[in-house]
């Protein structure tokens, strides 16, 4: 079944393997599922009189002069000069001596790179260089790109996929016939072979749409096994209101809105029902989906029991059970709050363990440490997740697994996710929606520029700065990529320090960092050490610093609406007016619409009906709502259709054969145990 190590490809040694693990990949077949995130076409070559600044094309022509080398700084820069009928372009590389002997005047050859304008003159830099007869095999062809770590470059991992692939190891077919040929779905060895390497762009679409079917089908399948054990469930734990709570209400220096007095209801009413309560609360980011679930944890402890809130950063724990003390200190509540995340010394740990254990805790507050073995409690009666869709389904499970006897079930999502969707990927839940938000908040000032606006930008920072603020500056990519153009966090801090005066602290975070590190930063980000945080998107969730001002978003037509939304909903979160500054590197005009919308509205459920109106088949990549439930190629926007179609196949076939047991379900019955088996094994991450 391919699990392997990838030192077992030729070429691949410890090092290398390292650099790979960085990427998620350790096994073989974790090489194969590492799909690119996005294609390089080998286009037809263009007449050099139609090269455009800042584009990547392909050109033929005849060398002028064998190419020289020269001396600048402790480099070699070799230089030459291509022609056509219709123009001239000079060709520059940087420290590959070794090309001269290629580059003899009067060959004709092919070059492929980005053109850049020198003074008056067009230019490339660092071509790719092919006969006319190596650029014909390749040419029309969609060329892999991947994610790639520093030291591991594409070409790299793009040969290490084709090794993979070479040694032809097959895998069983898991779908019923009767399925792929419903939906005309590619046979799955032939999905993983052309995701990779297309020589079409219809192979390319007929690959991932096999393989983004069964991302769906596990998933919703997952969920309905979920529902199946989760409905008409008795609970052990029936809860009526609490006079305590009423009182409560009244004493909190601000009112509850609608909303939230409407979800507020709804819980209740499903906690004195007598049946396990299983609910979603969807509301956007500062609509005061925090202090309904601390209603609910008081809730529990009133009646003498413990509930539990998992959040997915340490961070965030930490802010969620510091803001849970400071409430209980306001308002007198005589109840017990510990925390709990992976990063408490061994000692720390097992105090609170004890604690939990003997009833000494009411509420527990903690990561995914939270589902250890260790962690006993006594009477658990509700659990709540924050920030849902970072939860795998098994961990979703699990935590609902700890007490003696299953207990209400709440979970909490600022994804905005169009109500039709939500329906399909939270099948196992009811939904509440927090559609509200509270009458002191300033809206969000936003704006959509073009990269010339930079410059300013910095200065808007510079002097948000020295009023005593903070920004943070998000980046789609952790550092730079030899195929694709875009901003990275490595080089833009660099950038960034150099642009703004030396007493602000600008640092950088991203998702391949070390968990210490990263909430050491995030750390020091909350509390105003540093002023500027440049990141990648994981900022999307984790963090709550009111203090932070304006939101800048280089290449924000590399994302969708909906995490758009998502990443400037981290400001707005204090007493201050706060800004969001959206980059748009594309030109395009339908991108400008599309970011417009940004502009126009601060409603994310608004925002995500509209992004599902607007994708299409051409964003496919880059676009991704990056971090979404559980799927790597599947986006529930883009891949909306499909999503509903498989919701519809589930149904059948739960109806037809529920423990996937007959002969034609049974390989797939065998590969979903796979699935719910990796879902548990993210509980160690």
């Amino acid at each position: 079944m391919n699990q392997e190590s990838v030192t077992s490809l030729k070429g691949i040694g410890e090092k290398t393997a390292a650099l790979f693990k960085r990427l998620g990949v350790e096994t073989v077949k974790d090489l194969l599922h590492n799909y690119p995130r996005a294609y390089d076409a080998y286009n037809p070559p263009v007449p050099m009189g139609q090269v455009e600044e800042g584009k990547i094309f392909t050109v033929c022509g005849q060398l002028l002069k064998t190419a020289t080398v020269r001396r600048s700084n402790n480099m070699q820069v070799i230089i030459t000069v291509v022609k056509d009928l219709t123009g001239s372009l000079q060709l520059t590389w940087f420290n590959m001596p070794y090309l001269r002997g290629t580059l003899q005047m009067g060959k004709i050859l092919i070059f492929r790179g980005r053109v850049v304008k020198k003074g008056n003159r067009m230019s490339m830099e660092q071509p790719e260089i092919f006969t006319p007869e190596e650029y014909e095999k390749i040419k029309n062809s969609l060329q892999p790109v991947y994610s790639q770590t520093k030291g591991l470059g594409n070409k790299a991992i793009a040969k290490a996929v084709a090794q993979a692939l070479e040694q032809g190891i097959l895998e069983r077919e898991y779908l019923p016939e009767k399925l792929r040929r419903k939906y005309q779905l590619a046979e799955y060895n032939y999905a993983i072979q052309h995701i990779h390497f297309p020589s079409s762009e219809a192979q390319m679409l007929a690959a991932r749409k096999r393989l983004v079917f069964d991302e769906f089908l596990f998933f919703l399948l997952s969920v309905r096994r979920l529902k199946e054990k989760r409905q008409d469930a008795k609970s052990s734990y029936p809860m009526k209101g609490a006079k305590e709570l009423e009182q409560l209400q009244r004493e909190l220096p601000y009112a509850l809105t609608n909303a939230q007095e409407r979800v507020l209801r709804e819980i209740k009413k499903d906690l004195e029902s007598g049946l396990v309560m299983n609910r979603l609360i969807q509301g956007d980011v500062g609509s005061g989906k925090t202090i309904v679930a601390v209603f609910a944890l008081l809730q529990a402890a009133y009646h003498g029991y413990q509930s539990a809130m998992m959040a997915p950063t340490e961070v965030l724990a930490k802010q969620h059970f510091e803001s849970i003390q400071e409430l209980f200190a306001a308002h007198r509540i005589e109840k017990t709050v510990v925390l709990v995340t992976g990063s408490m010394t061994a000692k720390e740990k097992r105090l609170v363990y004890e604690k939990i254990a003997s009833h000494e805790a009411d509420l527990i507050v903690g990561t995914h440490a939270l589902i250890q073995e260790k962690v006993i409690y006594d009477q658990l009666a509700l659990v709540i997740t924050d920030e849902q869709h970072r939860f795998g389904v098994g961990q979703r499970e699990a935590l609902g697994q700890k007490g003696s006897s299953p207990p209400h079930i709440l979970v909490m999502s600022a994804t905005p996710i169009p109500r039709t969707l939500a329906i399909i990927l939270y099948g196992d839940l009811d939904i509440s929606i927090i559609d509200q938000m509270p009458a002191n908040r300033l809206p969000i000032k936003n704006c959509v520029v073009d990269t010339t606006y930079r410059e300013r930008a910095y200065r808007f920072i510079e002097r948000e700065v020295s009023k005593g603020r903070q920004a943070y500056v998000i980046c789609p990519m952790v550092e730079e990529s030899e195929l694709i153009e875009a901003e990275n966090v490595l080089d833009y801090t660099k950038l960034l320090q150099k642009n703004l005066p030396p007493g602000v602290r600008v640092e950088y975070l991203h998702g391949k960092m070390k968990g210490k590190e990263k909430n050491q930063i995030m750390e020091q980000f909350a509390s105003g050490e540093i002023q500027v945080l440049v990141s990648t998107t994981v900022v999307e969730v984790g963090v709550n610093v009111p203090n932070a001002t304006v939101m800048m978003i280089e290449n924000a037509e590399r994302f969708g609406l909906a995490q758009l939304h998502q990443l400037r909903g981290r400001v707005g979160r204090g007493k201050f007016q706060s800004y969001c500054i959206m980059v748009d590197a594309s030109g395009e005009e339908d991108t400008r619409k599309r970011l417009d919308i940004l502009n126009r509205s601060n409603d994310g459920f608004y925002i995500a009906s509209e992004d599902l109106k607007l994708r299409g088949p051409g964003d496919l990549f880059g676009l991704r709502q990056s971090g979404d439930l559980e799927f790597k190629l599947a986006d529930i926007f883009t891949d909306a259709n499909l999503l509903k179609l498989v919701s519809q196949e589930v149904k059948e076939i739960m109806r037809e054969d529920p423990l996937l047991q007959k002969e034609e379900y049974r390989e797939l019955g065998k590969c979903l145990e796979a699935y719910l088996g990796r879902s548990y094994e993210k509980l160690n991450l």
